[in-house]
């Protein structure tokens, strides 16, 4: 994903970061949303410039959707943020952003190519149309150009009261939980156990409409969670490990993902 690409209309713009203006427009949409939105914190968060910065930053991938109509010089171009790490990227003794919530031994074992993805999200002005499609898209492009294998990556319920969620951990739990082989865990003090709910105690359409849309859609893919939840205080969330096996997709999943991830999400 070495070139800029447009929408049919040109509105809308998508490319990899390629500079220090670049990365603050992303952070300032992540401060946007993750601190002002969703009311999270962070040693390394920029209060005073409203930017949500942190030391992974520096060596990954930031793909942006930026709306060529709204305010270059405010930083307010960029609509959309997804942070890419690619395993062969990290240095002896690096680790993953997922490794301070999750072991990753298995993963790290498994000899296969490796994608971290995260830090996702959207102006709200622009969620659940054709832009979030658009960078989904291109974000198959990314995987697809790397031969990537395994895509995996923190994604949250908003809060920390995880009796709230017996419903949907309980089902993700039960219905979507990664092989033994592959399979991360959450890490002590702030795993929490996931099948609150015996299988027979789930009711799946609750358990749905509980769950947010970015998760939802990972699973339509065939996407798998690892084992407990991790409750991270200071994102104010719940977080799951999602992980997605691209080399088992079927060929109506590989499809739908090249083509049509987004929608519905």
């Amino acid at each position: 994903m070495t070139e800029s690409r447009t929408d049919e209309d040109g509105a809308f713009e998508l490319r990899l970061a390629a500079d220090a203006r670049d990365l603050r427009a992303a952070q300032r949409l992540r401060y946007a949303v993750f601190v002002e939105e969703m009311g999270s914190d962070g040693a390394l968060v920029d209060h005073a410039a409203r930017l949500e910065c942190d030391a992974f930053d520096p060596i990954c991938d930031h793909l942006l959707l930026i709306d060529r109509r709204r305010d270059a010089e405010a930083l307010e171009d960029v609509v959309g943020v997804y942070r890419l790490l690619p395993g062969d990227r990290l240095a002896a003794g690096q680790r993953f952003y997922s490794e301070g919530e999750y072991d990753l031994t298995a993963l790290r074992a498994s000899g296969r190519r490796l994608l971290e993805l995260g830090r996702s999200c959207v102006h709200p002005d622009f969620r659940g149309g054709a832009a979030m499609m658009l960078m989904w898209n291109r974000l198959a492009d990314y995987v697809l150009e790397r031969e990537v294998e395994l895509m995996f990556g923190t994604a949250s319920f908003p809060g920390t009261d995880v009796a709230t969620l017996a419903q949907p951990l309980s089902y993700l739990h039960h219905h979507h939980l990664a092989p033994a082989a592959l399979r991360p865990v959450a890490l002590p003090p702030h795993r929490a156990e996931m099948a609150m709910l015996p299988p027979e105690a789930v009711e799946r359409r609750a358990a749905m409409q509980a769950t947010p849309a970015l998760i939802k859609a990972y699973l339509r893919l065939g996407g798998m969670v690892g084992d407990g939840a991790w409750i991270d205080h200071a994102f104010n969330t719940v977080d799951v490990l999602l992980l997605m096996d691209t080399a088992r997709m079927s060929a109506r999943h590989r499809d739908y993902y090249v083509r049509k991830h987004g929608e519905g999400a």
